[in-house]
């Protein structure tokens, strides 16, 4: 019993971190039209910026902020001078991206080197959480509850506010929002920073549990794909819902059948894309 509760708390936090990670994901490749595959490398380098930003500030959520800012700009420059002279040209952005992605990840590796380097929780968070004959770390379950915070702060950004309706507007129907004059390069830049921001401190965020490593680009963009396409394009509930079922399969499968533990992970997306090709909470595009 302890195992199965431990591991569903596992799932939740990683859950959680992977929200972070394709919330943005899905807002820009909904927006965007685009595979943007630097994603990965803004959450590694979002981790590698907070170990730097720790050494001088020890406080893990200013980390978290200034690391968020501070990749939510080198997103927008991107965006703005390599993204969008590519406009109209699908294969050559996602090139584009891909290529970026191996700049990033060879920069990280030489300017922070090729070791682990583990985010200290904070000082209030070090301690266990126990409840009877469990024992939890307390930080992973902060990390359930920022994400649940972060989805709602994003549903009323996008359902309560003009800014969100224009760019669910750009999201259903781009040529009918350029029409009725709606500025989408600018909801471009500015989903591009929002997703971005989100990448950066969620590779922060993350420090604690996964360490900054070459490579976590790596491990984490897949599950961001899997997860987008699961739940939906631009859709932020399919990217809450999905983040945590393909948390709990990855989490579950990797401890149960370790040797076919991708198997399972990719089996939901297969099904997905067979019967429900627009994923769980999809629009059709008109």
């Amino acid at each position: 019993m302890q195992f199965w509760i431990i591991q569903t708390l596992n799932s939740l936090a990683l859950g959680g971190l992977l929200f972070l990670l394709a919330a943005g994901f899905s807002l820009i490749f909904g927006l965007m039209r685009i595979a943007n595959l630097t994603h990965g490398s803004l959450f590694m380098l979002g981790a590698y910026l907070g170990v730097t930003v720790l050494k001088i500030v020890p406080n893990l959520w200013l980390a978290a902020l200034l690391g968020g800012l501070a990749v939510a700009a080198f997103g927008g420059l991107f965006e703005r001078l390599i993204l969008r002279p590519l406009t109209g040209n699908a294969l050559g952005q996602v090139l584009v991206t891909l290529g970026v992605s191996f700049i990033v990840a060879d920069l990280c590796l030489v300017i922070w080197g090729g070791d682990p380097i583990p985010l200290a929780p904070p000082p209030s968070l070090q301690r266990p959480l126990i409840l009877g004959s469990i024992t939890f770390p307390a930080y992973r379950l902060v990390v359930l509850g920022i994400a649940i915070f972060t989805a709602i702060a994003l549903h009323l950004l996008m359902d309560r506010t003009r800014l969100g309706a224009m760019i669910r507007a750009g999201v259903d129907d781009m040529p009918m929002a350029r029409a009725v004059g709606i500025p989408v390069s600018k909801l471009f830049s500015f989903v591009f920073c929002l997703g971005a921001a989100l990448a950066g401190a969620g590779g922060v965020i993350a420090g604690p549990i996964m360490s900054a490593y070459p490579g976590l680009d790596a491990d984490m963009l897949p599950l961001a794909l899997i997860v987008v396409i699961l739940g939906g394009v631009g859709s932020l509930l399919g990217a809450f819902v999905g983040s945590f079922i393909i948390a709990s399969i990855y989490t579950f499968g990797s401890a149960l059948l370790p040797d076919l533990a991708y198997v399972i992970l990719f089996l939901p997306m297969i099904a997905v894309i067979a019967f429900r090709p627009r994923g769980l909470f999809g629009r059709q595009r008109t």
